[in-house]
């Protein structure tokens, strides 16, 4: 903090020890320690409030970026959702494609041509019905 040599600080001790004088003398330099002390603790805790504030802003910033990130994402997501469900409201608007329409008449054939067990939802296998869920 302060830049003093040697020769500095005998100079101001000598001029202390006339003005103030023996008796006095070591109280204010004990006074004057407490004080430097006192200083010293203080510009720390400054300090460390000043890191800490700047790590809170640090956070805050990613914080931020996280959260518009997120709603990028929801976004995206949102138009993805709206258009499959405008493509799937076009193809049932549209009728049923080729491919849709031979596959509903496989199951109309399996339908057709199924035991009265298959249309019940009953396989007989060795004898034993199972039940589908």
């Amino acid at each position: 903090m302060f830049n003093f040599s040697f020769p500095e600080l005998f100079l101001i001790a000598v001029i202390a020890l006339v003005v103030l004088g023996p008796e006095r003398l070591p109280k204010v330099a004990r006074t004057l320690g407490h004080l430097f002390g006192r200083a010293q603790r203080y510009a720390s805790e400054v300090k460390a409030e000043i890191n800490k504030e700047m790590a809170m802003d640090e956070l805050r910033k990613t914080q931020a970026e996280v959260q518009s990130a997120v709603r990028e994402v929801q976004y995206e997501m949102t138009d993805e959702v709206k258009k499959t469900e405008q493509t799937i409201q076009q193809a049932i608007e549209g009728g049923p494609p080729a491919a849709v329409e031979s596959a509903h008449k496989e199951v109309e054939n399996v339908t057709a041509s199924s035991s009265p067990q298959l249309e019940l939802g009953l396989e007989s296998s060795a004898g034993q019905p199972e039940h589908k869920a």
